[in-house]
């Protein structure tokens, strides 16, 4: 653990599949990906991570292996966010972003203890520091709970590498208050780090976080995020998925999280 002020100093094609999984439409490769959240809540797991810090491949590899681990009937999306304040020692981590760095803080401020550090786990926007022996059991305890919120969630490829991404999210009690956010993740990463802690490692990463979108909030119980994107030439359609989840308005608590990882050949 490396603390961050250390560092510092069947329907066709809709199907549904159970009545605790997400209905979705998987079409075929270079078409549409819908995807629709179901009536219990998926775990959002969130990983802040750094090529930099010796003590993160252990928690990357388990991030990859999360959804075999939480079985087939595990409502889990991960996410691996990389932050920028380890760069500085030695290894510029080329996933890490500074919004990463400001969402970890954000998560913080709704936690008992304030402290940032890599590798931190959150669970449906908690703090999980024994996630080494406690990951199931909290993705179990969060599937078992009713979502106050829906979300519809669609992929929809575009000429030149475009990508129209489209969230609309919705509660049955308009005063529900929240917060819609997008991201866009890349599996399959394999990366070589010549310097730092991990210096010689070959790191092989899943869910990294290429684009985070957002905040939208409820109004009315509602909110909707439309945006197209221009896919870099780097970036791997095959191996992209598109998360949406919405954040209660006044704690880190998630209330439904969904992603396009049924649509099995990515996004385009």
């Amino acid at each position: 653990m490396h603390i961050k002020h250390r560092l510092a100093a069947s329907l066709v094609p809709l199907c549904l599949w159970a009545a605790t999984a997400p209905a979705y439409a998987q079409l075929a490769a270079g078409q549409r990906c819908a995807v629709q959240s179901g009536p219990q809540t998926a775990a959002l797991v969130e990983l802040y991570s750094s090529e930099g810090c010796s003590s993160c491949p252990p928690a990357d590899q388990r991030l990859n292996a999360l959804r075999k681990e939480a079985g087939a009937a595990s409502l889990v999306v991960p996410l691996a966010l990389h932050v920028t304040y380890w760069d500085q020692i030695g290894w510029t981590d080329p996933l890490a972003q500074a919004q990463f760095d400001a969402r970890q803080a954000e998560l913080l401020r709704h936690q008992p203890r304030h402290v940032a550090y890599t590798p931190q786990f959150f669970v449906g926007g908690t703090e999980l520091r024994s996630w080494d022996t406690q990951l199931p059991a909290a993705i179990r305890r969060i599937n078992a709970t009713a979502a106050p919120v829906n979300i519809s969630l669609s992929a929809t490829p575009g000429q030149g590498g475009k990508l129209l991404l489209e969230a609309n999210a919705s509660a049955p009690d308009a005063q529900t208050g929240g917060q819609l956010y997008v991201a866009i993740s890349e599996s399959g990463i394999v990366s070589t780090v010549l310097r730092g802690e991990n210096r010689g490692a070959t790191l092989h990463h899943d869910a990294a976080v290429r684009l985070w979108l957002g905040p939208v909030a409820l109004a009315q119980g509602r909110a909707r995020l439309r945006r197209e994107v221009n896919l870099p030439a780097s970036w791997r359609p095959e191996y992209l998925q598109v998360v949406a989840f919405v954040q209660r308005a006044d704690s880190s608590a998630i209330l439904q999280a969904v992603s396009t990882a049924p649509c099995a050949k990515g996004v385009l």
